[in-house]
């Protein structure tokens, strides 16, 4: 793929602003693909970090106070240098603070990418607020509506995955199939497919091409790994060594 011999001549720093859960699966899920992964959140030095990055990766999968701050002051900085940014609303619907905080996010900063599963990207749409935590509720094909309201609205690309994966920019809509059963098994397989879309923008200024191009790379990994695992443990490492065999 020629998107992925780009990444690894280029190696763009992607500044992931993230949670506590997938910190390690996002950061070597970048080094395998060939990215360079910084995880800086404190407040000194997010508008640094983001000086210095070719993309910023938001999720807000354990918000706090601070962090809100955090992704705030990174993002309005990429904003300033025109920089591309992918927002990953987890758990979107599932408390009024998150809801909240997902939607002055977007609105303020109008993020280039919009990730999320079929009931996050409804929920920001507010065309649904069914959600179990930070899992949908619904099949991905359900929200591609709400998909193109929202790239319509902000003039961005949203991507909303599932079995099967929809890459949105106003009316174009294109499917990425493939990936493994074994996928939503392993923690944090969305955010780490966010940061390989933040990967993707950093060298290719088509964000409807870049996420097509991050999504079919979380795709292929999923599949060849599932071919050599026997179960959600070994599928995530084998998930790491499939992407940095990616040709």
């Amino acid at each position: 793929m020629e998107t992925v011999q780009e990444i690894r001549e280029k190696s763009p720093l992607v500044h992931n602003i993230t949670n506590y859960v997938v910190m390690n699966n996002t950061a070597n899920a970048l080094l395998a693909i060939g990215a360079s992964p910084v995880m800086a959140h404190a407040l000194e030095e997010v508008e640094d970090i983001a000086s210095i990055s070719s993309s910023l990766v938001i999720n807000m999968g354990t918000l706090s106070p601070k962090w809100v701050e955090a992704m705030e002051r990174a993002m309005k900085k990429a904003n300033e240098l025109n920089k591309p940014i992918v927002f990953d609303p987890v758990g979107v619907g599932a408390s009024a603070y998150r809801t909240e905080t997902a939607l002055r996010l977007v609105d303020n900063y109008q993020p280039s990418v919009i990730r999320g599963n079929a009931s996050e990207i409804m929920a920001l749409a507010k065309m649904s607020h069914e959600t179990k935590g930070v899992d949908s509720t619904m099949s991905s094909e359900n929200a591609v509506d709400a998909a193109r309201s929202l790239s319509k609205k902000f003039g961005n690309t949203v991507v909303v995955s599932g079995e099967i994966d929809y890459v949105v920019t106003g009316d174009q809509t294109t499917e990425v199939k493939g990936g493994s059963s074994l996928m939503p098994k392993v923690t944090g397989m969305g955010c780490t497919a966010t940061s390989m879309i933040g990967a993707c923008i950093a060298v290719n200024s088509n964000y409807h091409q870049a996420s097509i191009n991050g999504m079919e790379i979380m795709a292929q990994a999923g599949s060849q790994a599932e071919t050599t695992s026997n179960g959600p443990g070994s599928f995530q490492m084998n998930f790491i060594d499939s992407l940095y065999q990616l040709s």
